[in-house]
């Protein structure tokens, strides 16, 4: 009889039955004087009791603002410290945080504030060629007549109030400082009692990942989703409170606000952010100065740190440890981050937002083969199975399938959005990952391809119905098929086959034109072919395998698409 694909993570270590600010609260208490969060950017250096009382005064502050449990308050900005504040804030008032990528333009941000139902919104003023001020303002200008809490938008009908990370905000945007005073306007007593009103298992966040269907996807997070799956992910790494982490990954992802954040939180650890966007030069610096033992990364990340021309001039000696994610990690890239940076004990990751995220992780002490070829194993609490699409039954080991995952890690559920969380979660609470894998006899996991199409950029995930759904209301465009093509830097990028409308004609420059500004930009194609048809199977069935083999031949990316990864 064959060894099926399944495995378990036991642990005698039990998960923890705590909400996020009672955990914070402990941890405090622990480590008062430990430095908790150091943001080099805004000069910033802060203990944890410090770190607690910027949080109370935030919490109190959203007390005062009549945000109730439940409500929903959206955060679109880069990595800063307000970030890290509202994330323990919101937390210990029961308020949903709903995390806004930075990247998103008005079309998207006008989409996550009204499927959330976002009360409040908390934004930077501006991050690289993003104006945040100007587009919440184009969106809702009856702020700048509205008085604070009493916005009656027509395109933003649920938001009330918009607080601006600006030293001097736009006209009807309150300063950050402003927010924080309105802390006096409540009290210790009234932040403790709603505290003890809340439970482990309430929503606490909602991340959005792209849709198949050409709409977002709003993850519903619990505490007891991203407070232990940050607690396992840093207990594997054998993370102590003298562990100092460099997050360069956003915020805005699981990377950085669960695996960074509550990995730190949960051990008296540091956070550290070497600046509001990934800079290598800012990481190496950060490495040297603060003498950190951790760095996050995606594949991409590693290779800029790798590839500075000063590289060999930091000391990197204090580094033990670290995680390579968000997408397949190149095997030599590995082995480089090993030695040359002195993260011996470097591991890999492998999840979904919508699984808290993490699922599986090398473990320090694996035969390396393990460590730079595989996803590692198993996460304590959590199962694994290996399914054959269409009969639902386990595969043998070594045989792919699709893998599904169970456990705590899964989400509550899709905000708002019955159907597609039936879709994802079964009836048993599998939580189907769209992913192809493989399972050896010790429970290694590798991820050899996607059931589902979607693109991997350099650790943003991209679904490509959403880019052509866009590329649809171009004028000249028929018809338009999106796919992925290997590139040496981000792993993947985009790639848009076009079908333009009889008697057109248009060039890739007119197109990347129409999509700047509108679309983040790392959804922009980088590539456009023009065709008058696409491949296809009998039933008439686009193949985009076939696409992206004959684009991959086309631009010569052979040598590229071989590049071997985990």
């Amino acid at each position: 009889m064959h060894k099926i694909s399944y495995t378990s993570g036991t642990s005698d270590v039990p998960l923890l039955g705590a909400t996020i600010g009672d955990k914070f609260d402990e941890i405090v208490e622990q480590f008062p004087n430990k430095e908790a969060l150091i943001v080099h950017h805004q000069n910033i250096r802060w203990t944890y009791r410090r770190l607690q009382e910027e949080v109370d005064k935030c919490a109190k502050a959203l007390l005062a603002c009549g945000l109730e449990k439940g409500d929903r308050t959206g955060i679109w900005s880069p990595n800063r410290s307000e970030w890290t504040v509202m994330q323990f804030a919101t937390a210990k008032v029961g308020i949903i945080l709903v995390n806004i990528n930075p990247s998103y333009r008005v079309h998207e941000l006008e989409y996550a504030l009204n499927q959330s139902g976002c009360k409040m919104l908390v934004t930077a003023d501006t991050f690289k060629t993003s104006d945040y001020e100007s587009m919440i303002l184009e969106l809702a200008p009856e702020l700048m007549s509205a008085s604070f809490g009493a916005l009656n938008s027509a395109k933003l009908p649920e938001l009330k109030m918009v607080v601006s990370l600006a030293d001097v905000p736009k006209k009807g945007l309150l300063s950050w400082k402003n927010l924080m005073a309105r802390a006096s306007e409540s009290t210790d007593e009234a932040l403790a009692e709603r505290q003890t009103t809340l439970a482990f298992d309430d929503a606490i966040n909602i991340q959005y990942t792209s849709g198949t269907t050409g709409y977002p996807k709003g993850a519903t997070l619990s505490h007891h989703n991203i407070l232990n799956n940050g607690y396992f992910v840093a207990r594997t790494m054998n993370f102590t409170d003298q562990d100092r982490l460099i997050i360069p990954v956003p915020l805005y992802h699981c990377f950085g606000m669960v695996m960074g954040n509550l990995g730190c939180m949960t051990h008296g650890a540091t956070m550290i952010y070497a600046s509001e966007g990934f800079e290598p030069q800012a990481v190496l610096e950060a490495a040297e100065r603060e003498k950190a033992t951790a760095i996050y990364g995606v594949p991409t990340m590693f290779i800029a740190e790798l590839e500075h021309p000063d590289f060999e001039k930091f000391d990197l000696s204090s580094l033990r440890t670290g995680i390579m994610a968000g997408s397949p990690c190149p095997i030599e890239v590995m082995k480089k981050v090993q030695s040359l940076m002195n993260m011996s004990e470097v591991q890999v990751a492998y999840g979904m937002t919508e699984t808290s995220p993490v699922s599986t992780q090398t473990k320090v002490g694996a035969p390396l083969q393990k460590q730079v070829s595989t996803v590692g194993q198993i996460h304590p609490h959590l199962e694994v199975k290996i399914i054959d699409e269409q009969t639902g039954q386990v595969v043998p080991i070594g045989e792919p399938g699709e893998l599904c995952t169970r456990g705590y890690s899964v989400m509550l559920g899709y905000w708002n959005d019955d159907e597609r969380t039936r879709e994802s979660i079964d009836a048993a609470r599998w939580m189907h990952t769209g992913d192809l894998a493989t399972m050896d006899e010790e429970g290694y996991i590798n991820i050899v391809g996607r059931i589902k199409d979607m693109i991997i950029r350099g650790g943003e995930n991209i679904y490509p119905r959403e880019i052509e759904e866009f590329l649809y209301t171009h004028p000249k465009i028929s018809d338009v098929q999106v796919i992925g093509i290997p590139d040496a830097k981000y792993g993947e990028i985009v790639m848009a086959w076009v079908k333009l409308k009889e008697g057109e004609q248009s060039t890739a420059e007119e197109l990347q034109e129409f999509c700047t500004g509108k679309i983040a930009h790392f959804k922009v194609p980088a590539h456009f072919k023009f065709t008058q048809d696409f491949p296809m199977t009998v039933t008439g069935k686009i193949r985009k395998v076939e696409m992206r083999h004959i684009s991959t031949k086309e631009l010569n990316l052979e040598a590229t698409a071989n590049i071997e990864t985990a």
